[in-house]
């Protein structure tokens, strides 16, 4: 399974993003339109992925964070919401905004998005309220940008199999300390307080 693809941003549409990777092998990834602008303007990219495999086709979903990767999977968890659906829905309110709609029961405003009608909105809320209200902090809240070496690091740690929380909590702590810290220190520092 495919976690995250880093490398050069060969191609930037608002429905798609090429990226090519030190081996010379460049991924399409379809992408909404907040990755789009986290990404526009930009040489190198890095974003998490969602792999969905069918009989006739094997397509990558691209996100600038793990946030967003997150509510996708949660959309498409929901019957009757595909990919495509999700990113749209994703396209059309974002983070907090698809949170407070959906926290509220506002089927109206789920049922202005292209192809969700009145049933697929009433699902999606039935659905994800209570995750929503679980997950809140995990979901929906915006943390602040890290570097390229906390990214790494984290990565690591989790192959390693650190728990996520926990290894975020170090990392954090040690990049506050020394934003310049190196990957390898950092690994080693974060794995001795864990």
């Amino acid at each position: 399974m495919i976690e995250y693809i880093r490398g050069a941003l060969a191609a930037l549409t608002p429905t798609s993003a090429t990226i090519e990777t030190q081996g010379g092998v460049a991924y399409l990834l379809n992408i909404s339109l907040p990755t789009y602008s986290a990404l526009e303007g930009r040489k190198d990219a890095c974003l998490y992925v969602h792999e969905s495999i069918r009989d006739d086709a094997w397509v990558l979903y691209g996100f600038a964070g793990e946030r967003e990767r997150s509510l996708f999977r949660s959309l498409i968890g929901v019957s009757g919401v595909g990919a495509a659906t999700a990113v749209i829905i994703l396209s059309s309110l974002q983070g907090d905004e698809l949170a407070a709609v959906i926290s509220s029961g506002d089927v109206r405003r789920l049922k202005s998005i292209k192809g969700i009608g009145a049933k697929t909105a009433e699902r999606i809320i039935v659905d994800l309220r209570d995750k929503i209200k679980a997950d809140a902090d995990t979901l929906f809240t915006s943390t602040p940008s890290r570097s390229d070496a906390f990214d790494e690091a984290l990565a690591a740690l989790l192959i390693l199999g650190f728990d996520k929380k926990h290894s975020e909590k170090a990392l954090g702590a040690l990049f506050d300390a020394d934003p310049t810290l190196r990957v390898e220190a950092a690994i080693k520092k974060a794995m001795t307080m864990m």
